[in-house]
Parts: C-alpha cells; sequence; structure tokens
C-alpha cells in the first residue's frame, strides 16, 4: 500500500561487519506537488539524501564541519578513532578495509578528509606514524572515493613563507616534515581520485575541548596569568582562522558540487586579520577586557622548536571568491570570545556542560 499524500519517512538499515554496528539512514521519501508535471497522489518519489562522511570528526576542525553539514539537511556520518564516540564511527583509517566498509556501507555523496597529524612537532618526533596518517591514508581513502567528491585539508605550510601571499598555482616548497607530508598527501589524493578539491588553510581556532587543542587558544593560559610576565613570539605572521568560517566553505563547496563536476583542484581559504602569536594573545586579553601588560614580545626566533615555521604563509585567495563560495571571516574577537568563554575562571562548570 502506498503511501498517502505528504508523509516524509526516514529509512534506516544496520550495517555489520568486522569493524562495528552502525546506524546509516539511507533515504527519505518526499512527495512532491500535484501537478500536470508531477506525479500524482497515488505516485510517490524518492530522494536519497545528501550524505557526507567526515573523517577525523573528535577533531578541532572535523567537529565543526560534521556540525556544518548535520545543521543543514545533509546527513553526516563522522569518524574517529582513539577519541570515537557513541554516536562517531570508530574507523582506523590505516586499516584499508575498515575505510572501504565505512564507505561502501554509507555511500556518500561527499567526502571531506580533515583526519591528520596537524602538530609540527609531534611530525617531526614521530615521523613514522605521522606519514602514514598524513600520506598513506590518504591514498586508501582516495581510492575508494571514484564517483564521489572528495574534499582534502591540507595547510598553508606547503609553503616556505618567503614569497607571500601564495596562489593556488604557486609552487610548493614546505621547510618542515609536517608541510611535506601534507602536499604528499595532496598528491596522493589527486592522483587516485582526480575530481577531489584540496582546501589548503592556515592556523585554525574554534570551540575547543581543551585550550591545548589550537596553538591560538593554548594561549589563553598565558593571558589569564596576569601577574607573571611571559615572553611570546613576534616574528612569525600568521592569519587565525575560524573553524565555523572553514566548515562553511566546506559545505559551500560540496553542494555546488553536487551541480558543477568540474569543480576539483586546489582552493585556498584564510581569514584577512594578519597577527604575530604576540598580536594574538593581546587580542584575546582585549576580547575579554583583561591586562596585557605581562606579556613580552619576542622579536628573535624562537629556539627549541623541532619544526622550522615559515616566516609568512600568507594564502591568495581569489579562486574561491570568483566562484562565489567564498565566506566572509568571522571577526577574530568575534570568534576567540565564542571559542573561549567557558574557560574563564567563573565558568568552569559550563566545561562540563559544552565540552
Amino acid at each position: 500500500m502506498r503511501p498517502v499524500l505528504g508523509v516524509k519517512r526516514e529509512i534506516s538499515y544496520y550495517n555489520s561487519n568486522q569493524h562495528g554496528l552502525f546506524q546509516l539512514p539511507r533515504q527519505r521519501l518526499y512527495k512532491l506537488p500535484h501537478t500536470s508535471d508531477y506525479p500524482t497522489s497515488e505516485d510517490e518519489v524518492y530522494t536519497p539524501y545528501r550524505r557526507v562522511l567526515v573523517t577525523g570528526a573528535t577533531g578541532l576542525l572535523g567537529r565543526a564541519v560534521y556540525k556544518e553539514f548535520k545543521n543543514n539537511d545533509w546527513d553526516a556520518l563522522g569518524t574517529g578513532y582513539n577519541r570515537a564516540r557513541p554516536c562517531f564511527l570508530k574507523c582506523n583509517l590505516l586499516d584499508e578495509d575498515a575505510v572501504r566498509g565505512a564507505i561502501q556501507g554509507f555511500q556518500p555523496h561527499v567526502i571531506v578528509h580533515c583526519a591528520a597529524e596537524r602538530r609540527p612537532d609531534v611530525v617531526e618526533r614521530h615521523t613514522e606514524a605521522a606519514m602514514n596518517l598524513n600520506v598513506h591514508a590518504c591514498a586508501s581513502l582516495a581510492k575508494e572515493a571514484a564517483g564521489i567528491f572528495l574534499i582534502y585539508i591540507s595547510t598553508d605550510y606547503v609553503f616556505d613563507g618567503r614569497n607571500p601571499p601564495y596562489g593556488e598555482n604557486d609552487a610548493p616548497n614546505p621547510l618542515n616534515l609536517y608541510g611535506k607530508s601534507k602536499l604528499e598527501g595532496e598528491r596522493e589524493i589527486l592522483r587516485h581520485c582526480p575530481g577531489a578539491a584540496v582546501l589548503r588553510v592556515p592556523i585554525l581556532f574554534g570551540e575547543v575541548e581543551k585550550v591545548e587543542e589550537s596553538a591560538v587558544t593554548v594561549l589563553w593560559d598565558r593571558v589569564q596569568e596576569g601577574a607573571e610576565s611571559c615572553t611570546i613570539d613576534h616574528c612569525q605572521q600568521r592569519f587565525p582562522t575560524y573553524t565555523n568560517d572553514v566548515a562553511r566553505v566546506c559545505r559551500n563547496m560540496a553542494e555546488r558540487a553536487l551541480q558543477d563536476p568540474s569543480l576539483r583542484g586546489i582552493f585556498h581559504y584564510s581569514a584577512k586579520e594578519q597577527m604575530t602569536k604576540y598580536e594574538i594573545a593581546c587580542a584575546i586579553a582585549d576580547a575579554f577586557n583583561l591586562p596585557s601588560s605581562h606579556l613580552i614580545p619576542m622579536t628573535e626566533q624562537p629556539a627549541g622548536a623541532a619544526a622550522q615555521r615559515p616566516q609568512n604563509a600568507q594564502l591568495e585567495c581569489s579562486r574561491l571568491e570568483l566562484l562565489g563560495l567564498s565566506v566572509e571571516p568571522t571577526p577574530f574577537k568575534t570568534a576567540i570570545r565564542d571559542s573561549l568563554w567557558p574557560f574563564q575562571h567563573d565558568k568552569h562548570w559550563r566545561q562540563t556542560v559544552f565540552h
């Protein structure tokens, strides 16, 4: 018996294998308006969900991307590993069978690959593990992504920072292993999945589970110390970019790609406010009406870092802008207040609610 006009029904199924049991929504049933050009009330039209698979959905950017799609009428499946939670699929991206099972089970229209080892100093110390995740996992994912629009999140660290700004066609020249691993990841993605898109972004911040999760929000503790002076790098130029803005760009790209399969290749997105870490810390203090006199600018390159950083890897982002896919960056002070307000001394109780 056919459903009556106006019924909207969600159909789900379970996919079970050695990698776990998870529920995946497959399609909704919609009724189109009755005209001579549409089916009658006795007809039914099945419209598939727009499905997106987000790798690294437990991470800083992945959480924002997952939420952006989920809140905008997409079926989103997020994967994680060490921090996988009940609402996410635990998937080891180094396990080709697990990757294949997740993709074939969910059948996404879009994949946003956020998972990576993104800490440059950690990459220098644990090179093999980082290369496995940042390069080899990309190859495995891209091989399984035939017919699926794949967005690979890369970094401005593919450039050496000596001659900014950098456009999408400028030759990369990474200074550290992190940048080299992400560049190799780009090449693996585009080699195995020519219809993919690479989205390079700079230093990111957003809603964090702990302030150490971002190289921007980690400065919060130094800002709050107040009574004790501390030195902060005032050399390297950065463009701190809000994860919610990057997530919106990813959704814009995904929705355009479903209409226009020619969308592919390398893209850049970045906030426009240029700051050193010292200036970031001062901006954080100003956003929360805190003193900044204890913050001391360090005008010489800091010693002790395992990985060399580019001096200024500013990204030129006109390709997204010309296509109408960019978003106006959220002002830094607005975004940092939204990111850090739960960590104020009188708001610690709220961390248990929101984080």
